[in-house]
């Protein structure tokens, strides 16, 4: 929730931490296990609990969003290591961009949750998930330690792959869910 209220001293906290690795079992497993009940519960909600159709409705709509914020969460850690390595000429730190990448995925895992019940305010969580810039862009420099004049840079193309990735691999999923059926 730090993160989310104060970007700044929630890095500041982040950069502390011994164990880069920590942020998986910690944060980004568990936010991943509560996004995907939310989808589920909510796709049930929605579709009501009459037969065997809405649990399978549910049970793709859970699976859709897991593997979503599951790949995109790797795939996002693995493009801003190799731009922070080809652009910014800094060196490869996989577990530094993984933490990172997992942290700053905060806004979009509270969104997910949130608009998994309450679909409704897609529209909102849509508007909302832009927040993530400023969360990167405070992290960029305290945890990422990009210069300043790179910042804005980073923060930009950073911010894109957090939010593009997820939902392109979302994407992907339910085109092959639906050509499989």
């Amino acid at each position: 929730m730090l993160l989310i209220s104060s970007p700044a001293k929630a890095w500041e906290e982040i950069r502390l931490e011994e164990d880069r690795r920590k942020v998986f079992t910690a944060f980004v497993y568990p936010m991943i296990g509560l996004c995907g009940l939310s989808v589920f519960i909510g796709s049930l909600l929605a579709k009501g609990w009459g037969g065997p159709e809405s649990f399978q409705y549910a049970m793709t709509q859970c699976c859709a969003v897991a593997v979503s914020l599951f790949g995109g969460y790797f795939l996002a850690a693995y493009l801003i290591n190799e731009m922070r390595v080809r652009m910014f000429m800094m060196d490869s730190d996989i577990p530094l961009t993984q933490q990172f990448a997992g942290y700053a995925l905060a806004v979009l895992f509270l969104l997910q949750i949130i608009i998994g019940m309450l679909p409704d305010f897609n529209i909102i969580g849509l508007l909302l998930q832009f927040y993530i810039v400023y969360v990167v862009w405070e992290g960029a420099s305290v945890l990422m330690e990009v210069e300043e004049k790179d910042r804005l840079r980073f923060t930009i193309i950073s911010s894109i792959l957090l939010i593009a990735c997820p939902m392109l691999i979302q994407w992907i999923f339910n085109k092959l869910t639906m050509v499989l059926n």
